[in-house]
């Protein structure tokens, strides 16, 4: 039996797209998963004060716009954090009021560098400044496995929710149900249910 679905059904994100696009874990960054730090999603959050670092070391390297400072952070952090536009200009703009960033022409664009004074804030402040993108390292690199994990999941809803019977239907929803009802007895602290043992009730 074959079953059709609206767009609004959960495990549709992740199905193949009109355009030819596709989402899964290959392709969930660039549509706005895992985007813990500063987008929302997976992954620690990042403080103002994340940001300002990461801006003024990239900028020690070579001068970037504004997009390609929010890719590189995103690239250096496995795709775990992208920071927003509404965090980064807003950043760059107090970094250049401060006097440590300046505005220059690149290719006929406009990008930012650090001023004398900019090099010598992060020569002084470099133990402090740290590794912005690696904040949280393992957490970020749970964060990844669990958003394959639920990829995968997602990928096998798809599946048997397009072409599976009535009774393989009703048997799935229990099972994610089950599943849903577990990760809310892990944000509550109750020790994970040991495999094999019957479900409780939520």
């Amino acid at each position: 039996m074959h079953h059709s679905f609206t767009s609004q059904a959960p495990w549709m994100v992740f199905a193949p797209r009109p355009h030819g696009g596709r989402c899964g874990p290959r392709h969930m960054h660039r549509r706005g998963w895992g985007r813990g730090m500063g987008g929302g999603g997976f992954g620690p959050r990042a403080r103002r004060g994340d940001v300002r670092s990461a801006l003024v070391l990239l900028l020690e390297e070579e001068p970037r716009n504004g997009y390609g400072l929010m890719q590189e952070i995103e690239r250096r952090s496995g795709g775990l954090w992208r920071p927003s536009p509404g965090s980064v200009y807003p950043a760059l703009s107090q970094l250049e009021d401060e006097g440590l960033v300046t505005t220059v022409q690149q290719d006929g664009k406009r990008a930012f560098t650090l001023t004398d004074e900019g090099r010598a804030h992060v020569e002084s402040d470099r133990e402090r400044l740290g590794v912005p993108w690696e904040a949280g390292g393992e957490h970020g690199e749970g964060a990844g496995a669990l958003l394959t994990s639920s990829a995968q999941l997602a990928m096998a809803i798809q599946q048997i929710g397009r072409g599976g019977t009535p009774e393989q239907l009703e048997a799935a929803r229990r099972v994610v149900d089950d599943a849903r009802r577990a990760l809310y007895r892990l944000l509550a602290g109750d020790e994970p249910r040991a495999e094999g043992e019957p479900p409780r009730e939520a």
